[in-house]
């Protein structure tokens, strides 16, 4: 497993080299990096979660795609606390023998912590932010 959780900001291509070092069987390696968007309300978002909970629903969403597809490896990290408009908040890498699996594995991978990670969100000056249905809509596609 390779699941995060933190406050620290990540550097993507030290993660990506982290996952292929010394390795030569990868023939896939897709990234999605999510980034604060500058919101009407505010600069920023503050992001809260459940220490315990939120990194069991976010291993529980990598067990399931390892499941449905043959991934070699897999990282995903997740932000909290306040986090400026600009700033990265999400690091999903999926790593595959080939490109499809790849690709599907990282979007199904983001559907599932739009709609089902335990994070709460608050716009500076707007308020919480309540789930969208498009994002249980890109969620329920997969079943």
């Amino acid at each position: 497993m390779a699941v995060f959780v933190q406050a620290e900001d990540f550097d993507v291509g030290a993660e990506m080299a982290a996952m292929t070092a010394g390795r030569g069987d990868i023939g896939a390696l897709v990234s999605f990096t999510g980034l604060v968007r500058d919101m009407a309300g505010g600069s920023e978002m503050v992001l809260e979660h459940y220490p315990g909970m939120t990194e069991k629903a976010l291993e529980k969403i990598e067990t399931d795609a390892r499941a449905r597809w043959a991934l070699q490896d897999c990282r995903i990290i997740h932000r909290f606390g306040p986090l400026a408009a600009g700033a990265q908040i999400v690091l999903v890498i999926t790593a595959s023998p080939h490109r499809k699996a790849a690709f599907e594995a990282a979007e199904f991978i983001m559907d599932f912590l739009k709609s089902r990670a335990p994070f709460w969100k608050k716009e500076a000056g707007a308020g919480w932010v309540d789930a969208r249905e498009a994002d249980e809509a890109a969620r329920d596609r997969w079943t």
